[in-house]
């Protein structure tokens, strides 16, 4: 994707409902849009957390004037089961309490928090249960898309399963023996079903690209949403999107 698109699309995304105003006028997937928006939710949320959680004694006091957990976070633009996460520490309930209440709304007592709860549940699109289900399925989507990809050229692979205690950090498929693909030697494929821009892709250099590299060689990061282009490759990695699979020329 190119830099002007991208960041036209990214800044549009401040709420929910720019998901489907901007699917619905510029003609856009639905799930890119929303994998963008997540991407932008929470690295927001984890900017300005500690900003939202010096004040959150002003916003229990709004919140015990009437103020719902909800309209505070849309006040503030912040996910609104981290901002009820917030004053309901400070107002002494257990971590493990709240969390529970965000799971289980319906077994909630008191009638205004079961109210509310059920509430954030169904509004928060990342931080909910039904939030993390979505991030989750979509992370194996992207995983078995890929296994697929080898089993259909018959390469022979291991999966993270396959290698859990043999070493520190590992990819989702380590490839029996060296592959060519598009004229690029790879040893190691890992799956993203997110889009790769600087952050992103930084991020995941710092916590497994890099080690893979260092423990088995050159390897290639499949972005499936697409990725920034003219981003910086790092060293060792091949950042790529499906369709470098899909036109992939393989040499052994």
């Amino acid at each position: 994707m190119k830099a002007e698109d991208y960041n036209r699309i990214y800044y549009r995304l401040r709420t929910p409902k720019d998901i489907d105003i901007l699917a619905r006028e510029a003609g856009l997937d639905r799930e890119l849009l929303l994998v963008l928006y997540t991407q932008r939710t929470v690295r927001d949320a984890t900017r300005r957390y500690y900003i939202v959680k010096k004040d959150a004694k002003r916003h229990v006091k709004a919140w015990r004037g009437g103020k719902s957990f909800l309209r505070i976070a849309q006040e503030l633009n912040f996910p609104p089961i981290l901002l009820a996460m917030l004053l309901c520490l400070e107002m002494r309930m257990p971590r493990k309490q709240f969390w529970k209440n965000v799971r289980e709304p319906k077994q909630i007592r008191d009638g205004r928090l079961r109210r509310e709860f059920a509430e954030i549940a169904e509004a928060d699109l990342i931080y909910s249960p039904k939030g993390a289900q979505i991030q989750t399925e979509r992370g194996e989507w992207g995983e078995r898309k890929l296994q697929q990809w080898l089993e259909r050229h018959r390469i022979e692979y291991r999966t993270e399963d396959d290698l859990r205690g043999l070493y520190p950090k590992t990819p989702d498929c380590l490839l029996a023996k060296p592959l060519t693909i598009n004229a690029t030697t790879v040893h190691w494929i890992e799956s993203k079903a997110s889009f790769g821009d600087e952050v992103e892709i930084r991020k995941n250099l710092r916590r497994q690209l890099k080690p893979y590299t260092e423990l088995f060689g050159q390897g290639a990061v499949v972005y499936w949403f697409g990725f920034l282009e003219g981003v910086e490759e790092p060293e060792g990695v091949k950042v790529v999107d499906g369709s470098w699979l899909e036109h992939a020329r393989i040499g052994h």
